[in-house]
C-alpha cells in the first residue's frame, strides 16, 4: 500500500491518498479539491474515509464525492468492527475525544492508522472543543495503547508511530 499526503488549507491539513492495486482511498480531503484531484490523476478513487467532520478535513469533500461518484464513510455510517472496500481491509476504532465523531482507520496488514485529530507526535488533539471531551479522549488513549506498533498518520504535521508515542507522548 502506498501512502501520499497532500497538505491542503490554511491549517495545513493532512489529506491522504491511499493507494492498493491501482485503486484508492482518499482520507479527510479538507480542501483544495483541484490539488487534490491532480495528485490523483487518473487512478480510480473507490471511497472517501473521514476521520471526523471538522471543517479543515472535509472542506472538498462534496466536490470530490461528486466528480467521482464514490461513497463516503465517517462515523455517521461506520461502526466499530472490520470492513473491506475494494481491494482494503481496515479496522473502524472508536476515537472519540477531540470530538464525539472521531475514529480512527487501522490498516492491520499494512501497518498503519490514520487517526485525524486524535494523535499527534508529541501530543494529542485539542480537547476543550465544542463537543469534545477529555474523559472520552482519556478512554481513548487507553483503547489505543493496546494495538501494536504501527505508523500513525495524523491530520495535521509529521508522522510517527505508536511505539514511539508510547515512550515519549506525555499523555500516552
Amino acid at each position: 500500500m502506498q501512502v501520499d499526503k497532500v497538505v491542503v488549507g490554511s491549517l495545513r491539513e493532512n489529506c491522504y491518498l491511499i493507494e492498493k492495486e491501482g485503486h484508492l482511498l482518499i482520507v479527510d480531503p479538507g480542501d483544495e479539491a483541484v490539488r487534490i484531484k491532480e495528485q490523483i490523476g487518473n487512478r480510480k478513487v473507490e471511497a472517501i474515509l473521514i476521520t471526523h467532520h471538522h471543517f479543515d478535513h472535509i472542506g472538498a469533500l462534496e466536490e470530490l464525492r461528486t466528480f467521482y461518484d464514490v461513497p463516503v464513510y465517517s462515523n455517521d455510517n461506520l461502526e466499530e468492527k472490520e470492513y473491506k472496500i475494494g481491494s482494503f481491509t481496515f479496522t473502524v476504532i472508536d476515537t472519540k475525544g477531540h470530538t464525539d465523531d472521531c475514529i480512527t482507520f487501522y490498516f492491520k496488514e499494512e501497518k498503519v492508522m490514520f487517526v485525524g485529530d486524535f494523535l499527534f507526535k508529541g501530543t494529542i488533539g485539542r480537547c476543550d472543543l465544542e463537543n469534545s471531551s477529555i474523559s472520552d479522549m482519556k478512554k481513548s488513549i487507553e483503547k489505543i495503547k493496546e494495538y501494536p506498533d504501527v505508523i500513525v498518520y495524523p491530520g495535521h504535521g509529521k508522522e510517527t508511530t505508536l511505539a514511539e508515542e508510547k515512550q515519549t507522548n506525555p499523555y500516552l
